[in-house]
């Protein structure tokens, strides 16, 4: 598993919250840092690649363990 810099627990909130949550971790981080996000919305592994496809951050891993979604994403450079 990747290292990560910062944990993100977004778990029963549903969209567009999480994204919003990510959004905002992520604009707090410095550049190559890795947010770990934790989610429960059954549409997140979708709304996180679009996410990153969209901002250029890297979603370097999309896991479902049980009925929870773990994500991690290094920021992207300013």
């Amino acid at each position: 598993m990747t290292a990560f810099d910062v944990e993100l627990d977004v778990r029963r909130l549903a969209c567009p919250l999480p994204i919003l949550r990510a959004k905002k971790a992520l604009s707090g981080m410095t550049v190559g840092q890795v947010l770990r996000v934790i989610a429960t919305d059954g549409g997140s592994p979708k709304d996180f690649a679009d996410f990153c496809g969209k901002t250029g951050n890297t979603l370097l891993a999309s896991t479902q363990h049980d009925n929870e979604f773990h994500f991690l994403i290094r920021r992207k450079p300013d």
